[in-house]
């Protein structure tokens, strides 16, 4: 049974990665439509826009139902091209694509009306940067105006808009005085984002800036414009987080009306148990790769390893790669200093342009195949030498199990995969290497993979598929074989990835600069710490890295049953941020946004 009542009889939700995954909006969008369905059922729709290639993997085309078809009709002789189906994802939904490539004559007029009706300076921007989604935006609010003059859609219409990129559509019902609810979502300000990127303690200077002046200053007014009108001009302004909200305040001059937090589709997280038998096949794999990575120069014990890693943007100081990275060489000296046995793999799957896999690592796994298949080839002989000898209580030796000819055959083999120096730093040969912001500071922490080094590092320059000719393993299939994910971010209004993580039974690292982690903060269930939230914020970059490097010395001293707890507990905070429970704010904005439009006087 639904805990809300809603108001709307129609939802139109209009965002730029709609069938079009550029960031973690994607996720926002499409894990919480099983839940939005129960409440508008067939009355709820997406709108994307429409790139052929994305479109043939994620949509399937239908027969448009006679309603909209006249709406198509009528904006096709615009320019307009409007495509119906279904997201092939969890919910069947219905789906509107728009292909806006016949409406680019427009585009001059729409961003003059631009300036005209909300004061945007959108002089020289760049087509892919700015004008695209503004014109695929607008040609969405032409698709909307028409719904709201069609006597099939005479009801209760609302309308929810996420980021900056679908702000044409939004504004464009404003001058035209639509009569549709319409809800605002900024997942990030651009210019927090901008600032953020730039080393600026955004926190510390909030009340100090002017944001419209700044905004030029960093080459994004633009953009900030659009956002901000879109915040002051919608009927309901919202954003994803606590501490977001601050920032809006001051950066967008507008406080928001609700906070609309994040949420997971719990019905697609594995349950523990398959998390378990899932964790020992891919850490496996995940072995498998480390010994043709490191053991060509020299060998350690591979059960004596934990495996972290950091994902996401190439965002060198946002997402806190800096701090990691010093905080992972402070973990080096200290595990030296203690002469402990046990190994740190840090793996940074950040994607950049790359070249191709570095030929001695591909010389190194095929080498690897070979003797890996030797012992195949072998395998029948060799278990039937081990049960005799059992049988027969021989002792097992090497003289006893192998035949002369495999073990010098085998042995050749294993001469021609042994390396002399240290394992390379980077999976990838990389455009301007030397230059790379991870490889040089890793050199500058002295973390270099040598024999003595207690914490190895792998950056790993592209996405994880499943089919990459190294790792071969998907991205929730690699997460699910570590120990630990590590997020220090420094600008993360949400912050997807700690929690995402945890669904996946990993024990994972976030910091108060997260709007996710704020929200944990607060769990009155807590007990260890699955998600650990490292506090960074008002504090130096001396003091962050000490803080995280306080976390990461703490895990790697966890015994197995310690780590296990670690995981459940992470589980259970990812399981306690479902959508089930967090759609109902999104109710609560569409009511809002329903009563300001249509129960005025």
């Amino acid at each position: 049974m639904l805990k809300m009542i809603k108001k709307a009889n129609y939802l139109f939700e209009v965002s730029w990665e709609v069938c079009n995954k550029v960031g973690g909006i994607n996720t926002v969008v499409k894990s919480k439509v099983p839940q939005l369905i129960k409440y508008y059922k067939n009355n709820y729709y997406l709108i994307g826009p429409y790139f052929p290639k994305k479109a043939v993997a994620e949509f399937q085309d239908k027969v448009p139902p006679d309603k909209l078809d006249v709406i198509f009709e009528k904006l096709r002789q615009e320019g307009i091209v409007c495509h119906y189906g279904k997201w092939l994802i969890n919910g069947e939904v219905n789906t509107i694509l728009i292909d806006y490539t016949n409406y680019l004559d427009k585009n001059d007029e729409i961003k003059a009306r631009l300036w005209d009706k909300f004061g945007i300076d959108s002089l020289g921007t760049e087509f892919h940067d700015f004008d695209e989604p503004i014109l695929w935006g607008t040609a969405a609010g032409r698709f909307l105006e028409e719904v709201s003059k069609s006597p099939s859609f005479k009801s209760k219409i609302v309308s929810h808009f996420h980021e900056w990129l679908s702000g044409g559509a939004l504004l464009h019902l404003k001058d035209k005085n639509v009569k549709i609810g319409t809800v605002f979502t900024t997942h990030a300000t651009v210019l927090g984002r901008a600032l953020a990127a730039s080393n600026v303690d955004l926190y510390d200077i909030l009340d100090e800036i002017d944001p419209d002046k700044e905004a030029y200053k960093r080459f994004v007014h633009p953009k900030h414009q659009i956002e901000k009108a879109c915040a002051l001009n919608s009927d309901v302004f919202t954003t994803v987080s606590e501490i977001l909200s601050i920032e809006s305040r001051y950066l967008l001059k507008k406080k928001p009306d609700l906070l609309l937090f994040n949420g997971l589709d719990n019905s697609q997280s594995p349950t523990l148990d398959v998390i378990s038998i899932k964790h020992l096949l891919y850490r496996e794999r995940i072995k498998e790769f480390l010994v043709y990575y490191f053991f060509p120069y020299y060998s350690f014990d591979l059960e004596n390893v934990l495996i972290y890693f950091i994902s996401g943007r190439y965002e060198f100081h946002n997402k806190g790669v800096d701090v990691f990275i010093k905080a992972l060489s402070n973990l080096n000296k200290r595990l030296k200093k203690n002469k402990s046995n046990k190994t740190i793999i840090a793996f940074f799957w950040i994607p950049r342009d790359v070249i191709r896999i570095k030929p001695e690592l591909s010389q190194n796994r095929a080498y690897y195949e070979d003797v890996k298949e030797s012992i195949n080839d072998n395998l029948d002989r060799i278990k039937g030498r081990i049960i005799c000898n059992l049988i027969s209580q021989k002792s097992l030796s090497e003289d006893t199990l192998f035949s002369e000819d495999f073990m010098f055959e085998t042995k050749k083999k294993v001469f021609r995969f042994l390396k002399e120096g240290n394992p390379p730093l980077c999976t990838h040969d990389l455009y301007d290497e030397e230059r790379d912001a991870i490889i040089w500071n890793l050199r500058q922490a002295n973390l270099t993979n040598s024999k003595e080094d207690r914490v190895k590092v792998i950056f790993y320059p592209i996405y994880l598929t499943g089919a990459d000719n190294l790792l071969d393993l998907n991205y929730n299939e690699a997460i699910m074989g570590t120990h630990l994910g590590v997020f220090p971010s420094c600008y993360e209004p949400w912050g997807y990835t700690p929690v995402e993580t945890g669904a996946l039974g990993v024990s994972s690292i976030t910091t108060d600069f997260s709007g996710f982690a704020r929200y944990i903060s607060k769990d009155p269930e807590k007990e260890n710490p699955g998600i650990f939230v490292i506090p960074m914020f008002k504090k130096n970059e001396k003091k962050k890295v000490e803080n995280l490097f306080e976390v990461l010395y703490h895990f790697s001293n966890l015994d197995k049953e310690g780590r296990i707890k670690s995981k459940m507990e992470a589980h259970r905070i990812a399981s306690s941020v479902g959508w089930e429970r967090l759609v109902e704010n999104y109710i609560m904005a569409h009511d809002l946004a329903i009563e300001k439009v249509y129960n005025k006087g």
